[in-house]
């Protein structure tokens, strides 16, 4: 009986086992048909896209043309060589074995790889932006080995500019977003603009980027294209620059050996026609992702060749001040055109005997000769007649103190000292006798080139500030749309003999028997100013020798031509030049070079520069003997300045900081 009990238990167990068993499989079966044939189409398409990679497609940046229709910044076509650790199974061997095959350092490319770690493992890290044609060809040859698969190449647009580094300044150079860039449109990793015109202008350069979704095989190698969306390019930009106007100028100042800054521009309208800091540097450096040597060698360079000086350099403005202060001692009715002053050589101020550059005076000059012959008693006169406030009025008015406005980024403010500034800075009131050595251009006056060529323009023109600007059309992608000149300050309403004075002065000075005589050129009226400017007093230069500093004089020359309706006008700043005068003939082939493209005639040839005859050569714009300052004191007390110091003591006027 209990036999019986248990056999049929045990059959009943059996007949559960295997109606459950066929349950399983038919329930296996049943899915691997939903699988496998009833949603194939589905789950092959999700198995492709576990081999997708998406690859952005930089978009060329807009190039750059001159006013004529010269490309002056361009693109050009260069290899990337990134790593995608999504597709990567040891990243520390990747890293060892690029740098192998690339010829890069380890320590290097472990250092870029660490700064994106943060980012979505999907998106590449570019190790290499320009890569040359052996390292591409031995990446590719390892990926053709199945040795890299997570590391490719890509052909990515890069910015050209001009090899000589013209304008470099101007045209400013791209880079990386930083993590504090990212953000309005920009993207990590997006080249974008970091100075010069790249920088102000960037939206309508870097255009929009684009993409590519490709699937790939287990070994990382493209089988086909799957979408693409094609990158957009940057807007066309045409600049107010004339090219050889650009080259007239930089060939000057590399045919006379200095440094320093030009702005020449259209007075009618602010159009700059020539933009020039020297010594530059190669944008081209930064295009293909800076080395750290060549940064290096950049920010450590003495003469600083990262300044912009156009904008950001500001020095004393010497003896071209003197326009300024003509201007406003007959606009204010404090002297005539035919008021005069009899120099015998200097004169005597609050106590101070100030010197004239020639030490056998001038004699009995009225307004036009004594900028004729840069007399500084005379100028010493009127300063004093009119005060410092009066003097900072009328540099506001003419453009030459604060900002100009101008279309690049990081424009320092050209300083005029006034009672109110000086209190506010020092807490000390206004000296009477500190206004002395500001009428000549010396003392707390600290300006910028770009701050003079708009004060030249605006005399030139008869009293319009116009505002400099870089930027002349922009093509939309329907042909070229002109930009509109900025919004033009109301016109300042000269008295008729203001101008007529001034001009005469200035006339006199390149074509009489005045110092800007190596600008003059027959039939074009050429009118000017020179000027020289101290870096330190002469008692501060006897203290310092030995520093190490560089402390000759600078000169300027602010010009205009032709004397009526101009054309033309600017600022030449010549760094260390000694006699400003020396800037002269820089303009004149500035000059002759833009009449020869007017009238359709070649070109002038550079004539080679004219040498002071010697060191000692008496110089008219020479402000002769200042107060010595707080700069001469910590320059005589720190023989082996600190680089700061030695900077200050280049671009910073004497008693400025």
């Amino acid at each position: 009986m209990a036999v019986a009990e248990d056999r049929r238990r045990i059959t009943f167990r059996l007949v559960v086992l295997q109606v459950g068993a066929v349950v399983v499989f038919a329930a296996l079966a049943t899915s691997f048909w939903f699988l496998q044939i009833a949603q194939n189409q589905k789950f092959e398409q999700m198995a492709e896209n576990n081999h997708q990679r998406t690859l952005a497609l930089r978009a060329p940046r807009g190039v750059l043309f001159d006013r004529q229709g010269k490309v002056l910044v361009e693109n050009r076509n260069a290899y990337s060589i990134s790593i995608v650790r999504e597709h990567t199974k040891d990243l520390d061997r990747t890293m060892r074995l690029l740098s192998q095959v690339a010829g890069l350092d380890p320590v290097d490319v472990k250092r870029i790889v660490d700064r994106h770690r943060g980012e979505p493992a999907y998106r590449p890290i570019v190790v290499v932006e320009d890569a040359s044609l052996a390292q591409v060809a031995a990446i590719t040859a390892r990926r053709l080995d199945f040795e890299l698969p997570d590391v490719v190449v890509e052909e990515v647009p890069t910015r050209r500019y001009p090899t000589d580094a013209l304008a470099a300044h101007l045209f400013g150079y791209v880079g990386q977003a930083s993590d504090t860039q990212v953000g309005d449109g920009i993207s990590q990793g997006a080249i974008i603009g970091q100075s010069g015109v790249e920088r102000v202008y960037n939206k309508l350069l870097m255009g929009q980027d684009g993409a590519k979704v490709v699937v790939v095989n287990s070994m990382g190698r493209e089988i086909r294209t799957i979408d693409e969306v094609p990158p957009v390019e940057g807007r066309r930009v045409q600049m107010t620059i004339d090219y050889d106007l650009q080259k007239a100028a930089e060939d000057g100042f590399h045919s006379a050996g200095f440094n320093g800054a030009a702005l020449i521009m259209d007075p009618r309208n602010g159009e700059i026609l020539s933009y020039v800091s020297l010594p530059a540097y190669d944008p081209n450096a930064f295009a293909a992702g800076i080395d750290r040597a060549t940064w290096a060698s950049l920010n450590t360079d003495k003469l600083h060749p990262l300044q912009n000086r156009g904008i950001q350099g500001r020095y004393s403005p010497g003896s071209t001040f003197k326009i300024v202060v003509a201007a406003a001692a007959l606009e204010e009715g404090a002297i005539t055109p035919d008021f005069t002053v009899n120099c015998t050589g200097g004169a005597t101020f609050y106590g101070r005997y100030y010197k004239c550059w020639n030490k056998n005076g001038h004699h009995v000059v009225d307004l036009r000769h004594a900028l004729e012959q840069s007399c500084n008693v005379y100028f010493y006169t009127i300063g004093n007649m009119l005060g410092v406030d009066k003097i900072h009025k009328w540099a506001e008015r003419l453009g030459v103190a604060g900002k100009t406005g101008i279309d690049l980024p990081n424009e320092q403010e050209s300083l005029v000292p006034s009672t109110e500034w000086k209190l506010q800075r020092t807490g000390e009131k206004w000296y009477a006798g500190e206004t002395i050595s500001v009428a000549i251009g010396q003392g707390q006056v600290s300006v910028t080139p770009a701050g003079m060529a708009k004060m030249i323009a605006t005399v030139a023109n008869g009293g319009t500030p116009v505002t400099p600007h870089v930027i002349r059309a922009v093509d939309e992608g329907q042909g070229w749309k002109m930009v509109g000149p900025p919004v033009i300050a109301d016109q300042i309403a000269f008295r008729p003999d203001t101008m007529t004075a001034i001009r005469d002065g200035l006339w006199m000075v390149v074509n009489g028997a005045g110092t800007g005589g190596r600008a003059r050129i027959p039939g074009r009226d050429v009118s000017g100013k020179t000027g020289t400017a101290q870096v330190i007093s002469n008692e501060g230069k006897l203290r310092a020798r030995g520093s190490g500093l560089d402390l000759r004089d600078h000169g300027w020359f602010v010009f205009f031509a032709p004397r009526d309706n101009p054309e033309i006008a600017g600022v030449i700043f010549a760094e260390h030049a000694e006699h400003g005068a020396l800037g002269a003939p820089i303009a004149k082939h500035v000059i002759e070079t833009y009449f020869a493209k007017k009238e359709g005639t070649p070109l002038p040839t550079l004539v080679p520069k004219i040498a002071p005859s010697g060191a000692d050569e008496e110089d008219p714009d020479s402000p002769a003997v200042l107060p010595s300052t707080n700069l001469d004191n910590q320059i005589a007390a720190n023989p082996a300045p600190a680089p700061n110091l030695r900077a200050a003591a280049r671009t910073l006027a004497p008693g400025t900081n």
